[in-house]
Order: structure tokens, then C-alpha cells, then sequence
């Protein structure tokens, strides 16, 4: 997950830094803060959301040799796929109760994996 996070930071700053910044120095507008908390939310959304469609990783998975997919080995819907990304929120907002959940499980799953009905499997080469 620290891996990922910097991975993050790329994606924020091209997706929400760089665009703020030009509306921002372009026309003088500043928006208020909870414009600017959808905006890390649908930006990120995108980028877990496409990266998980196409492939079943992100890049720090791609790394860790980690594949998300359904119970059965498919691949996930969007609809699936989306339900993850909003399960994972409160997963890892609140003080990663969702991620500790992991150590107690059957299949080492997280919460979110397990309410979304998908999983995180290790990529055999």
C-alpha cells in the first residue's frame, strides 16, 4: 500500500494538481473544498477502476505480482470493480479496520474484497 500511495501522488498531480493549478492561475477561480474532495475521489476512481478493467492491476501490483479477481478466477465487472473502489474508502479511512480485517480472515482477504465479492490472488509466472 506504500508503494501505491507514491504511485498516487503521479496521478493526483496530473489529474487534480495540474488542472486546479491552470484554473486557478488561468482565471483566478478557486474552488471549495469539497469540489476539490470529489475531485480526488473521481480522479482516483478512474485510475483504480481502469486499471483494475484492464488487467486486473495497478501499477504497485503489476510490481507485487497481484491480480484482482472474482472468487472463481474471472475477471470482475465495472459494476463489481466500482463497488470495491467505494468499499475500500471506509476499508482504509477508518483507521484500516477494513485492512487488518485480512489477518483474521479465512482467505486473507480484505473486507472490502470480501463484501465486493472479489479478491486479491498472487500471479503464478
Amino acid at each position: 500500500m506504500t508503494y501505491e500511495s507514491l504511485l498516487l501522488l503521479g496521478v493526483l498531480a496530473v489529474g487534480f494538481m495540474l488542472p486546479h493549478l491552470a484554473v486557478g492561475m488561468g482565471f483566478g477561480i478557486v474552488f471549495p473544498g469539497w469540489v476539490l474532495i470529489s475531485h480526488v475521489f473521481v480522479v482516483l476512481g478512474a485510475y483504480f477502476i481502469w486499471s483494475w478493467h484492464h488487467g486486473g492491476q495497478t501499477l504497485a501490483m503489476q510490481t507485487w505480482k497481484i491480480r484482482l479477481s472474482t472468487p472463481n478466477g474471472a475477471q470482475p465487472s465495472l459494476a463489481r470493480l466500482a463497488l470495491r473502489y467505494l468499499l475500500a474508502w471506509p476499508s482504509v479511512i477508518y483507521l484500516g479496520a477494513g485492512v487488518f480485517w485480512a489477518l483474521f480472515d479465512r482467505d486473507r482477504q480484505f473486507l472490502h474484497d470480501r463484501l465486493a465479492g472479489t479478491r486479491l490472488v498472487f500471479k503464478r509466472d
